[in-house]
């Protein structure tokens, strides 16, 4: 049980690291100061909740899968997809998973496994689910980055909406492409007596 503690400790840590592993295909359009892999994970999780409640499938079970995702750039960073054309990229992030989570107490282990696996597959409407609101994620932060002047950004969101499958993603996206996003604030900011 103790040790059981210290990995699962090790493991809390190591999750950790992704908050200063910065997204890298940002920096190839010229984004400075680009969001890191944590901060894409939260609302990756976060779209594939409400997608999830959306297509009627299991909100948890994508929330997890959409959380851990990305968990294994932890050891090998985020490799944008020119890196990604000269890697066998699928084995990499296998591999790191695997020792990421090997220590482990055998349920999170099991779980978290299963989890990736499903994922990978793309098989299940959940699996798909999660990897919808990863793309859609992404084309979120590149209407961002394009509102604030990254203009280089909207090249992003030309082809990756081609990938979105769930009715749910391509109605958000629409919606979203449709609509400036970096003004949900400005009335929450007006002054009231």
């Amino acid at each position: 049980m103790k040790d059981d503690m210290k990995q699962v400790l090790r493991f809390i840590a190591e999750a950790g690291m992704l908050k200063r592993v910065v997204r890298s295909g940002w920096s190839v359009l010229g984004i400075t100061g680009a969001e890191s892999v944590a901060e894409h994970s939260f609302r990756c999780a976060v779209i594939g909740y409400v997608l999830a409640c959306m297509e009627k499938a299991h909100p948890y079970k994508v929330l997890l899968m959409t959380l851990f995702n990305d968990i294994h750039e932890a050891r090998i960073t985020d490799l944008h997809k020119m890196v990604q054309r000269y890697l066998d990229l699928e084995k990499a992030e296998d591999r790191a998973h695997r020792e990421q989570v090997a220590a482990l107490p055998a349920p999170i282990k099991n779980e978290l496994t299963a989890l990736r696996s499903e994922y990978r597959r793309q098989k299940t409407p959940d699996s798909i689910i999660a990897r919808d609101a990863d793309i859609l994620e992404c084309l979120i932060q590149a209407k961002e980055y394009d509102e604030f002047g990254f203009k280089e950004a909207s090249k992003f969101t030309r082809k990756a909406p081609s990938f979105l499958k769930t009715k749910s993603a391509q109605k958000l996206w629409r919606r979203a492409g449709a609509m400036k996003l970096n003004t949900w604030w400005e009335r929450l900011s007006e002054f009231k007596r």
